[in-house]
């Protein structure tokens, strides 16, 4: 039977951390740039809760992710609602088209 270890925990998380980074670099599109940054968090989430239980500190990674989590929920609205107007007002969501916030 096959022992999951922390390790296993951390290279799923790496894995997770590597590919929000590589939504937010290779992607112009700001709901796909929203959805990496959701995975980076959700990275950092995996992390807390290993160390967690596997450093038997009882609730204290688990309450750091649920903080995370409402952060996320709260991140997630506001920035949805910026991508609406943004999208309201120049009909695209694409990060290299729009001008209007240089300025």
């Amino acid at each position: 039977m096959l022992d999951i270890g922390l390790t296993h925990f951390l290279v799923v998380s790496a894995i997770l951390f590597g590919l929000g980074v590589l939504a937010l670099t290779i992607r112009r599109n700001a709901v796909l740039m929203l959805m990496g940054i959701e995975l980076i968090l959700n990275s950092a989430n995996i992390n807390l809760i290993a160390f967690s239980r596997y450093q038997h500190l009882n609730l204290e990674g688990h309450v750091l992710a649920l903080f995370v989590i409402i952060l996320a929920a709260a991140e997630a609205a506001v920035a949805l609602a910026i991508v609406l107007h943004i999208y309201k007002t120049n009909n695209t969501v694409e990060a290299d088209r729009i001008s209007d916030l240089k300025e």
